[in-house]
C-alpha cells in the first residue's frame, strides 16, 4: 500500500470521527473570499470553538459513505469547507452572519445535524433559534421576574397586614 493512499484513509478517518463527535457539522461553499476575510472568519469560527477545515470533497464523501450517509453526494462538488460544531446552532449563525458580511462569496450547502441530513433552508433556520446560554438567560429573566413579582405582592400584603393591625 502506498504512502499516500495510507495518509488519505487517516484523513478520512479523522473526517469521521469529527463527525461522530460533533453535534452538527455544515459543508461550506467559499469562493472568492480574502486572505483577511478567511482569517477573520476563522477566528470567529475558533471563539466558540467550531473546527472550521477545508477537506477534499473526495475524502469528506467517503467518510459519510463509511457512515452509510448518502445524502450530501450532491453536495460535495466545488470548493467546499467543513465546520463541525459543539452544539446545532453555532456554525449556523456564524455562517448566516458571514454571508450578510461577505455577500455571495461564502454560503451554506446543507449539513448533518443530530445525525440527520438539513439543507440549506433547515440550516438557515436553526440560525435563528437561540443558543443555548442564550435560552438560559431567557429564562433567568422569566423566573426572576416572577419572584419579584410574588415579592412584591408579599410585601404588599404584609404592609396592609401592618396598617390593619
Amino acid at each position: 500500500m502506498s504512502a499516500n493512499l495510507e495518509a488519505k484513509k487517516q484523513v478520512v478517518e479523522e473526517i469521521a470521527g469529527k463527525i461522530k463527535a460533533a453535534k452538527s457539522v455544515v459543508l461550506v461553499k467559499y469562493a472568492g473570499l480574502s486572505v483577511a476575510e478567511d482569517t477573520a472568519l476563522r477566528h470567529e469560527f475558533r471563539q466558540q470553538n467550531v473546527d472550521y477545515k477545508v477537506y477534499k470533497n473526495t475524502l469528506v464523501r467517503k467518510a459519510f459513505d463509511g457512515m452509510e450517509v448518502k445524502d450530501f453526494d450532491a453536495d460535495l462538488n466545488g470548493p467546499t469547507a467543513v465546520a463541525f460544531a459543539e452544539d446545532e446552532t453555532s456554525a449556523c449563525k456564524i455562517l448566516t452572519a458571514a454571508a450578510k458580511k461577505y455577500g455571495e462569496k461564502i454560503s451554506m450547502k446543507s449539513g448533518y445535524v443530530d445525525g440527520a441530513y438539513v439543507d440549506a433552508k433547515g440550516l438557515a433556520a436553526l440560525a435563528a433559534i437561540p443558543t443555548k446560554q442564550e435560552l438560559y438567560s431567557m429564562l433567568a429573566g422569566t423566573l426572576s421576574g416572577f419572584v419579584r413579582s410574588l415579592a412584591v405582592a408579599l410585601n404588599a400584603v404584609a404592609e396592609k397586614q401592618a396598617e390593619n393591625a
